[in-house]
């Protein structure tokens, strides 16, 4: 099996893979609401406090034991500890709900660069736009098919010639955009350096243990965690890369764009509609507030179209990590080719994701406890699975493996400098922390409490 593996072809092939499946929607339309809502700057310090220490404890237990099996994470678990291989399966299960909806979105977000592209940008402005547009039937799920079919089309190809150099040409692309279109809405917009201060500046006053809930669980979906990708994608890593490195490179990568994410969106939407236009967060503010603040911003029309061509590499290096995730839990269980697989694959997710785009139109009186079906599928995998699959890995590495079968794979390439911190953040700062992100989720997602 190790032998006939897929292979990234070095480091940088690794870590923009990595970095592509960390980058996406959750940096762009959430990270920014977070950001003003728990008092800019000091949300920043504990957010980048949590990253070195939680997210990067998590992340690289989940590498090692992806190159450690060298096997998807069905397999990995079970391969440890034939007693733990439910917590593989339950990795497993979360791709394959989230690819369908997520790619939904995706289609959404090409059906706004057509927009921007050809000249609608004024139309998009308008309040009933987004609306209308999710409320039809077949228009949403044909963009959706385009998303789809291009995200297995690219998954098809393989992990070098697929995966690894469409992550090597999109992720310094995204760079470049998020950069440009963050500069340009500080200089071109009159009051947007406001904004700037706004986001930067730490408001001690808004400081609470909410603003830690926040940002733990921001980090914990923006980094891929808990979700099988990073087990499959260091099971597709050469024995002699430093993880430990590795992840301190996607970590920087994911924060950063996040950072600027935020220079991009809060400063022109705090100089158009104030501290009170902040408050949108998640589609609405992607849909629905940015085309209007491009409507209004000079040179709007070019921004929306390269912001929206921008969302869309975010939006597609994110799938591809999850199809690639489920085809190789797929490809581990049943002896078949990749091509096959990437199509029955392919053809799952139009029927899951079909009924997702449904549920905002033909089938938008159908709810589970309460919600949409899109935003009961994000409930189920986001909220609940997610959290209950890190625990448990938390749990098993902490006490059942030993951090120091993970610490061994580690300095198989560089010594580990950070083993002491691993292990106690894996044995107790990370249940913990994970307890709390799991129990807020689901209050939130009630509206108990609102993040």
């Amino acid at each position: 099996m190790e032998e006939k593996r897929s292979s990234f072809s070095g480091k940088i092939g690794f870590v923009l893979a990595a970095a592509g499946s960390a980058v996406g929607l959750g940096n762009i339309w959430r990270f920014p609401y977070l950001a003003a809502k728990y008092g800019g700057g000091i949300f920043l310090l504990v957010y980048i406090a949590l990253a070195v220490t939680f997210g990067f404890s998590l992340m690289v237990a989940e590498i090692a034991i992806g190159r450690k099996t060298k096997l998807s994470p069905i397999g990995a678990f079970r391969a440890l500890n034939k007693k733990f291989s439910f917590i593989g399966v339950l990795a497993a299960v979360v791709p394959a709900i989230i690819l369908p909806y997520y790619s939904v979105i995706g289609g959404w977000v090409m059906k706004y660069i057509a927009g921007f592209v050809t000249g609608q940008g004024s139309a998009m402005a308008n309040d009933s736009y987004f609306g209308n547009y999710i409320g039809s039937s077949v228009e949403p799920i044909v963009w959706f098919a385009l998303f789809m079919a291009i995200t297995a089309i690219i998954v098809i190809f393989g992990v070098n010639k697929g995966v690894e150099k469409v992550s090597k040409v999109m992720m310094p692309i995204l760079v470049v955009f998020v950069i440009f279109i963050a500069i340009y809405s500080m200089i071109a917009v009159d009051g947007a350096w406001e904004g700037v201060i706004y986001y930067i500046k730490p408001d001690f006053s808004k400081f609470s243990i909410m603003t830690v809930v926040a940002a733990m669980g921001q980090l914990f979906y923006s980094m891929s965690l808990a979700m099988g990708i990073m087990i499959t994608f260091g099971s597709y890593m050469k024995k002699d890369i430093s993880i430990e490195k590795s992840t301190h490179q996607i970590e920087i990568f994911d924060s950063g764009i996040a950072f600027l994410s935020g220079l991009m969106i809060i400063p022109a939407v705090f100089a158009f509609g104030g501290e009170e236009a902040l408050s949108a967060s998640g589609p609405s503010l992607m849909f629905v507030t940015l085309p209007k603040i491009f409507d209004i911003m000079p040179g709007g029309a070019f921004i929306g179209a390269m912001f929206f061509i921008m969302v869309f590499f975010a939006a597609l290096t994110s799938s591809i990590s999850l199809m690639e995730t489920v085809v190789s839990t797929v490809l581990d269980k049943v002896n078949i080719n990749r091509r096959l697989c990437c199509i029955f694959v392919f053809l799952f997710c139009m029927v899951l994701g079909t009924v997702s785009s449904l549920g905002y139109s033909a089938w938008s009186g159908v709810k589970i406890l309460g919600m949409q079906l899109l935003d009961f599928f994000d409930f189920a995998s986001n909220s609940v699975l997610m959290p209950i699959v890190a625990l448990a890995t938390c749990i098993f590495v902490g006490y059942f493996l030993k951090p120091q079968t993970l610490i061994d794979e580690l300095e198989l390439s560089a010594p580990f400098k950070q083993k002491k911190m691993f292990s106690i953040v894996i044995k107790y700062f990370a249940p913990v922390c994970i307890l709390v992100i799991l129990i807020s989720s689901v209050l939130s997602a009630f509206g108990v409490i609102k993040i």
